[in-house]
């Protein structure tokens, strides 16, 4: 589950934040990458999950197992916030324990990351902006709302600051992803920008991408690029190292961004990622205009 931190466009828990924020992020990080591991069907082999949720024999290999599995996850998180009981089954959410209670962590955000991953079973197409943007709400601002409560940091504003951060990455993210997805039969272009533009599913299934696939994606950056610039006095808000942490988050989407741009905005024959470069000069670049 850890290892694939390493993947992500912008670092989860560096090695410069304080060793209880460390631990505390890589328990949420393994929460949340556990629930969309569940969504995907992309459980290790062996049904070892499934059984600790007391769910021997289901593979999650189809939506009703998925759905089965989410709900059995859920009612262990409850175990999380229940006092009076013996705790959850589970043993990534046996780690999340200590963390909740140190930080004072409500359910909610670890039930809208369920939530979204529901949404995954049932809705595989979004018709416009606000659908996605509603579905963004559930799967990617939670994490940063966890991040706020994780850091003692959270208030009206940097929450509102923060999800546009969020919603950002995530919209990056599905733009890296596309072909990926399709192969989910899943698309998280809204419906309304493909028309506008011209663009079929067929056309999302090819190996690269034609004008019209490129224009498109490029406009979805841009609408991308607009949120993390709305969130980013997020970082200015704060101080010290986690200061340093929300400019990597910002900076890592926007390497993202340019990554993209820099293929042409061809994301069909694999997902443009950020050099190690790339995303330092935009570290530094939104800690220079946030100093």
């Amino acid at each position: 589950m850890l290892d694939k931190a390493a993947h992500e466009n912008f670092p989860v828990a560096p090695f410069f934040l304080p060793r209880a924020w460390r631990d505390d992020l890589m328990a949420v990080y393994g929460y949340a990458r556990l629930v969309d591991d569940i969504g995907d069907g992309d459980l290790a082999p062996g049904g070892r999950d499934a059984q600790l949720l007391g769910l021997a024999g289901s593979r999650a290999d189809t939506s009703e197992e998925r759905l089965a599995m989410l709900d059995a996850f859920e009612a262990d998180l409850r175990r999380v916030f229940d006092r009076s009981g013996t705790g959850p089954r589970h043993p990534l959410l046996r780690r999340l324990r200590p963390t909740v209670r140190r930080c004072g962590l409500t359910p909610e955000p670890f039930l809208g990351l369920i939530e979204a991953n529901r949404q995954d079973q049932r809705v595989r197409r979004y018709g416009t902006y606000d659908d996605l943007l509603a579905y963004c709400e559930l799967s990617a601002n939670p994490v940063g709302r966890l991040v706020l409560g994780i850091t003692g940091t959270a208030s009206p504003e940097r929450i509102r600051r923060s999800d546009a951060v969020c919603t950002g990455l995530q919209i990056v993210e599905h733009l890296q992803d596309v072909a990926e997805d399709l192969g989910r039969d899943r698309v998280y272009i809204p419906a309304e920008d493909m028309k506008r533009f011209h663009v079929t599913e067929a056309d999302l299934a090819r190996p690269t991408g034609g004008a019209s696939v490129r224009a498109l994606v490029a406009y979805e950056g841009e609408r991308a690029g607009e949120l993390l610039n709305e969130g980013t006095p997020l970082v200015g808000s704060v101080h010290g190292r986690l200061k340093l942490l929300l400019a990597g988050f910002v900076g890592g989407g926007r390497a993202a961004l340019r990554a993209v741009a820099a293929a042409g905005h061809d994301v069909l024959p694999g997902p443009p990622k950020p050099t190690k470069l790339s995303l330092l000069r935009e570290v530094g670049a939104t800690l220079r205009r946030e100093g």
